[in-house]
């Protein structure tokens, strides 16, 4: 590095190398990053920083994290759903959760997507990527805060077993939804996180998820969309995403829009039935699983570059990562 500020070679290379993490994760072909690879990558986090890595799977997912075994039942036993979570950091200090989905690849389910639909969704666990690699930050910088990072893991596959248009999940916060596309499975998984993450009252929540086509169709693939329930922390991440080349660009959590998900025979559904505001209706979707009151910024994030430039190479991208970990540094330092 050409610097005149020695001190800050490690600060720089800490970012470029949790950047390449989420490039490697995100770019590494499904067969070879499922959900035991995502626990792979936590597992080495906790090992050498001293965390604690819990890790539910099997019945006690069915019990404790149903939708999260509902999107995950019809993979192979390789690829078997699991809910990822790793603790770190001094019990004294401010408490933050950071969530990201990890659909390992998304078939669409039963609503199966169409063959080009499908070709770059060994990056639906981009998210994961993105929870990953801002946890390794975090930790390896020792920011002062206690870290919970929740990684739902599971592949939205298809076989005799897997969930259904028209079915009736119950969700961890007792919440029921009713399916209506397959395909809205990663909200599926978040709300299972996003209840877990609230149950040890965070001062605050990021999440990171590849969630709609909607936000691509509305920014392109160089915006992350950046929805957050207070201003101050929405003005804080948009802040830091312009000062360190990694802009976002929030979108609204529009109250109106919530009647679009009023199901009939259930408290909300997974996914609505016109073309529009697809990413507010999602956020809004999720929002349902963040307690009251609590701190919330939720990035939509695409986590691929399509055309190669500069320094930044095709394939897996990390699109928030930096806005995120700048603020944090600036709130918590």
């Amino acid at each position: 590095l050409l610097t005149g500020d020695a001190k800050a070679i490690p600060a720089v290379l800490a970012e470029a190398q949790a950047v390449s993490m989420v490039r490697d994760l995100v770019n590494t072909p499904a067969e070879h990053m499922g959900p035991a690879e995502l626990e792979a990558e936590a597992e080495k986090l906790a090992k050498a920083h001293g965390g604690k890595l819990t890790v539910t799977r099997g019945d006690m997912l069915e019990r404790e994290y149903p939708m999260v075994h509902a999107v995950g039942r019809a993979a192979s036993r390789e690829h078997a759903p699991r809910m990822i979570e790793l603790e770190w950091g001094d019990p004294k200090h401010p408490r933050i959760a950071v969530v990201g989905k990890g659909v390992t690849f998304d078939s669409g389910g039963l609503d199966l997507k169409p063959s080009s639909g499908m070709a770059l969704m060994k990056k639906d666990m981009g998210g994961a990527a993105h929870a990953l690699a801002l946890a390794r930050l975090i930790v390896e910088t020792g920011l002062k805060v206690r870290l919970h990072l929740l990684v739902p893991a599971a592949e939205n596959a298809v076989s005799g077993n897997s969930f259904r248009p028209g079915d009736v999940l119950k969700s961890r916060s007792g919440t029921s939804v009713e399916i209506t596309n397959t395909d809205a499975e990663g909200r599926l998984l978040l709300g299972d996180a996003l209840t877990r993450a609230g149950e040890e009252t965070p001062e605050l929540i990021i999440d990171f998820a590849t969630l709609t086509g909607a936000a691509r169709s509305a920014l392109g693939p160089d915006l992350p969309a950046l929805f957050a329930c207070k201003d101050e922390t929405a003005q804080a991440l948009l802040d830091a995403g312009l000062a360190h080349d990694d802009p976002c660009w929030r979108l609204p959590l529009h109250d109106a829009y919530r009647e679009w998900l009023k199901s009939d025979i259930a408290d909300v559904m997974n996914s609505h039935a016109n073309a529009f505001a697809g990413a507010s209706v999602a956020a809004l979707f999720l929002d349902r699983f963040v307690p009251e009151g609590t701190d919330w910024a939720h990035f939509d994030t695409f986590a691929w570059r399509p055309v190669a430039k500069p320094g930044r190479p095709k394939g897996g991208e990390a699109l928030g990562l930096r806005a995120a970990w700048h603020m944090l540094k600036h709130r918590y330092a």
